[in-house]
């Protein structure tokens, strides 16, 4: 710009100072010669002139490409960061229609035990009632029976009172029995009806925001690397005509269980194939009262396993310590009871359990050894043949030695009552 500025104040000096010497030659009538050096003088100064002019748009020009440059690199940056909040955008809204099914399900079930309360109150209360006008009827006969001893006191008891009694007792006890029964019924669904206002009250608080209708929208992706759990919510199964709440699903190696400890805090992977319930989901349930933690195990030959163990299971701060008690079971047991076990992954590492999780592969609770059980490690099909891949992966060793090959895995839990 000074050069281009320069060369503007250059060319009226020029032009000026060629007229001033036409003017000078038709005075003096000059040489034709002298005239032909003054002219050849001035194109020198107009050449360097337009020569730093020509530098000067030189230098211009680039900077102007390099600036144009910057532009075209922060808008790439821009489109690539609007591509991918368009697609969290998309799998946020994924997750709150599976939140509100979810939800709605929840509802409905909900209804369903406060129908069946309320069903049962009535029950119960006709039973009382009933009671009561039993209960009067044997004072009644207790009152005559009384007054026919006093009067007659020689006389052995009538065999119709005597099996008349015997009926209203009879009865009685049985009254008794079915309140008893009525009550727990009772209490179990009123247990139930709390464990789901506390999944109720969780999905409030990890709820998602609704999504309005123009958001951010955009063509779909391959799909994230790092898995969520699709729903929050239970999955219970039936075993021994009980309901059982399935924390841990491996069937087939679709789901990586190689996970982040938030993720095996919160849960991930899908309820209908291979999932993790969550940390904080499953101490949020056993808190409540006693459970029954049962592993069930299958291997390549389709032999099925069981083993069932009483456990308390502590919170965050604990790093969910677990401390088991086995109660049966067909297969031999392969975790310390009596002890205290601390869940550890790769990137949060417990307290002398430094290289478990990186030496094992998936998050697992670990005593002051790594040990060779770990239900959560990598899916082998159908069998790793070398000593460490057997480690890193599903295995449940006894502590008889024997090492069981693993083909699916579920982890399941139920109220002691």
């Amino acid at each position: 710009m000074h050069t281009i500025k320069l060369f503007l104040f250059i060319i009226p000096l020029v032009i000026s100072s060629k007229i001033d010497q036409d003017y000078s030659s038709y005075d003096s009538r000059s040489p034709e010669p002298k005239s032909r050096f003054a002219m050849l003088d001035d194109v020198k100064i107009l050449a360097n002139g337009l020569l730093q002019l020509g530098h000067g748009l030189k230098d211009f020009v680039h900077k102007t490409k390099g600036q144009i440059n910057d532009i075209f690199q922060k808008l790439n940056i821009f489109d690539q960061s609007f591509y991918d909040l368009s697609l969290q955008t998309n799998e946020i809204r994924e997750e709150e229609k599976e939140l509100r099914r979810t939800t709605s399900k929840l509802q409905v079930k909900n209804e369903e035990v406060k129908n069946m309360s309320i069903e049962l109150n009535s029950k119960l209360e006709s039973l009382l009632e009933e009671k009561i006008l039993l209960q009067q009827k044997v004072r009644y006969l207790e009152k005559q029976l009384t007054s026919l001893i006093k009067n007659q006191p020689e006389i052995q008891e009538h065999p119709e009172v005597t099996s008349l009694k015997t009926f209203v007792e009879r009865q009685d006890n049985s009254i008794k029995d079915l309140l008893q029964t009525v009550e727990e019924q009772y209490r179990q669904l009123n247990q139930q009806h709390s464990q789901i206002k506390e999944i109720e009250n969780q999905l409030r608080r990890t709820g998602i925001p609704e999504s309005t209708e123009h958001s951010l929208s955009s063509k779909p992706r391959a799909p994230r690397t790092t898995p969520f759990l699709h729903l929050n919510e239970t999955k219970n199964v039936e075993h021994d005509d009980s309901s059982w709440t399935l924390i841990q699903h491996r069937t087939d190696g679709s789901q990586n269980f190689n996970e982040t400890w938030e993720n095996y805090r919160y849960g991930f992977g899908r309820l209908d194939g291979e999932f993790w319930l969550g940390l904080e989901k499953i101490y949020s349930i056993v808190k409540q009262s006693n459970y029954i933690l049962r592993i069930e195990l299958e291997d390549w030959n389709d032999n099925k396993h069981y083993i069932e163990y009483s456990f308390h299971l502590g919170n965050h701060e604990t790093n969910y310590t677990l401390h088991l008690v086995e109660i049966s079971g067909n297969v031999p047991n392969a975790l310390p009871e009596h002890k205290d076990l601390v869940f550890s992954t790769w990137d949060h590492m417990a307290k002398g359990h430094i290289n478990c999780p990186e030496s094992y592969s998936g998050g697992w609770w670990w005593h002051d050894a790594c040990g060779e059980n770990n239900l959560n490690g990598k899916y082998n099909k159908p069998r790793a043949k070398t000593k460490p891949e057997r480690k890193r992966g599903i295995c449940w060793k006894s502590q008889n030695g024997r090492l069981y090959s693993v083909k699916s895995t579920k982890m399941l839990i139920h109220p002691t009552d």
